[in-house]
């Protein structure tokens, strides 16, 4: 049995992966909470979700509430095709435990072998030490 406490402290194992539907989009914005993530009206994620449905997943704990998004998109032209991450946030409680590692390289994952991209950019603010860290140390180039 799932309780909300056992679920908070042990959210890493207790998460599931998924493809977001149009209906989740209603569900994120407990995770959108957080001052550094950037978010958006909801006709701007049904637009990218319509057309680039595969780089939507969602992490989802034991209750069900989703703690983790990413979001994406393929651009670019000949060698400069590539995936692109418009979104990624974790939920505070869920931070720290492999999630936003896991959702980068799903979406490094579709835009390789779905989209046959060359490589993956993303923006992330100057003043986000956080957030430049962790993609540093999963190798991106900042």
């Amino acid at each position: 049995q799932c309780t909300e406490n056992r679920c908070n402290r042990t959210i890493g194992k207790m998460t599931t992966l998924n493809k977001m539907k149009a209906e989740d989009l209603l569900r994120v914005s407990f995770v959108n909470l957080d001052k550094l993530t950037e978010t958006y009206n909801l006709g701007f994620y049904l637009q990218y979700m319509a057309k680039w449905p595969e780089y939507y997943l969602q992490a989802k704990d034991c209750t069900n509430r989703c703690v983790a998004y990413i979001m994406g998109k393929a651009e670019g032209l000949a060698e400069e095709w590539h995936g692109h991450v418009t979104a990624l946030t974790v939920s505070p409680e869920a931070r720290r435990m492999g999630l936003a590692e896991r959702l980068m390289r799903e979406l490094e994952s579709v835009s390789e072998y779905v989209h046959n991209g060359y490589f993956v950019d993303l923006f992330v603010r100057k003043s986000n030490s956080l957030a430049i860290g962790m993609y540093t140390k999963f190798g991106y180039s900042v």
